[in-house]
This record gives C-alpha cells, structure tokens and sequence, in this order.
C-alpha cells in the first residue's frame, strides 16, 4: 500500500527502524544489541507469524528475515509484506548456501542475502548501503533509460556507450547484453557499492565460482570502456561486491 511508504518517508528521518525476525533467541539478541550500539532501534521477533504481527503494528526502515524459521519462513514473510509494501528494504539470513535460495531470494525482492556465519561488521556496512540508497530514491531508478556517468551517455534500450569529448568527434560502443546489463547496475548504484551477489544473481542467474570469475572478466571491460574519463574508476570492494565512482573534476 502507498500510504505505508509515504508514512515511513515523513515519519522516519533517520531511517533506523530495523524488523529482525530471527528463531534463535540468543543469537537474535546478540544481533540485537549489537545494532542498538550503532544506533539502530531493532524490534525482535522469533517467528515469522510473530514477526508479520510486529511489521503490521510498527513503522520500519529496513527488515532482516531469517530464512529457515518455525510457522512461517522467512521467505513467505517477505512475500506477504512485499504485497504491502514494495519498498521497504529486505535482507535475508540463512545458513543455507543454497543457489536456488539465493535465487528465489532475489526473486521475492531481496535487497540483500547474507549467509551465517557472517561478520557483524559486513552486516552493518550493507544495512547503511541499502538505507542510503532507499532514502535516496525519491524517483525509482529502475525506470531510468539514460545515464550519464562521468563524461560518458549511456543509453540502455540501444546498449550504446558514447564518450562526449571536447572536440566533434564522438567515439560510441556497442556493449553485449550482458556488458549493458552490469553497467547499467553500476550506474544506479553509482558511487555506492554493488553487491556481487546481487549482480550475479539478476544478470547471471546464479552466485558461483565460474559466475564470479566471469563477472571479473566483464567489469575488467568496463574499466576498458570507461578509461578515456581519468575521473572515473570501479574499485573492487574486498568480500562485497563493486563500485563505481565519478570524481569530482578539477577546474581550473
């Protein structure tokens, strides 16, 4: 429903308000604990009925699911409140590594897939990722056709990346599908980091070894595309994913 989006917009200012329904009671709350020391207010619930109920009674920013759990799983939670809601952002937590998780993950509305064991700190470098981005999208990115990163035009329908140089030559380049694809995930998540997972996932279908390496091997051509605009450059983010960032130009 669009007034449960509005009202989170107006009435959150911080965007702090965590839903985490997770069966493990004591790990629950240590997770707990460990985001209220970062300012982060977090109701807990420990099953996925229980944690429907908290979501229909509160005002949330961000939602963490634990996959597996008792009653409802994490995974039916999510769609039930993905009817309600199409914004809000969802991480799930599993201890599965399974690929048709992460899959079906995505395919819910995940923003983000964690698996456990995980480091706390990773986990709260990707909350304040997917808040960042979620107070930012006033108008929904997915719906852009043209971007403009750096000196570059970028026109996804055509797969065409264009270089405006100072002078009347411009040099333009087809991109593949799939080149097309993952730049134009870079450049809605521009100077913010693109998880691997999720880059994967939507354009490979799947999270694996071979996928990973391949995914290497296109960004290494998008860096290619992209050198003639010294301002701009992807930077590997170690056990995350990527970004793509645009430097501010000097003037002179």
């Amino acid at each position: 429903m669009q007034h449960r989006a509005a009202s989170r917009k107006t009435k959150t200012m911080n965007n702090n308000r965590i839903l985490l329904v997770e069966d493990d009671q004591n790990f629950g709350d240590v997770l707990r604990s460990y985001l209220e020391m970062h300012d982060y207010e977090v109701t807990l619930a420990t099953d996925g009925v229980q944690g429907l109920e908290s979501y229909k009674k509160g005002e949330y920013d961000l939602c963490i699911f634990d996959v597996m759990m008792p009653k409802k799983d994490g995974f039916t939670l999510a769609k039930e409140i993905r009817e309600k809601d199409t914004e809000i952002p969802i991480i799930f937590l599993t201890a599965k590594t399974m690929k048709d998780d992460v899959l079906k993950g995505f395919k819910i509305g995940a923003d983000d897939y964690i698996s456990k064991p995980f480091n706390s700190e990773e986990l709260l470098y990707r909350i304040q990722a997917i808040l960042k981005r979620s107070q930012q999208k006033a108008d929904p990115k997915e719906e852009i056709k043209d971007f403009y990163i750096g000196k570059y035009h970028f026109n996804y329908p055509l797969r065409i990346l264009t270089y405006d140089s100072a002078g009347s030559n411009e040099e333009k380049i087809k991109l593949s599908p799939k080149e097309a694809q993952l730049l134009r995930m870079f450049a809605v998540h521009l100077n913010d980091v693109l998880p691997r997972s999720e880059a994967l996932v939507k354009i490979w279908g799947e999270d694996n070894y071979f996928t990973a390496r391949s995914m290497d091997v296109f960004v290494t051509k998008l860096r290619k595309y992209l050198k003639m605009d010294e301002n701009i450059e992807i930077v590997n983010i170690h056990g995350n994913g990527f970004q793509l960032l645009v430097n501010a130009e000097e003037k002179a």
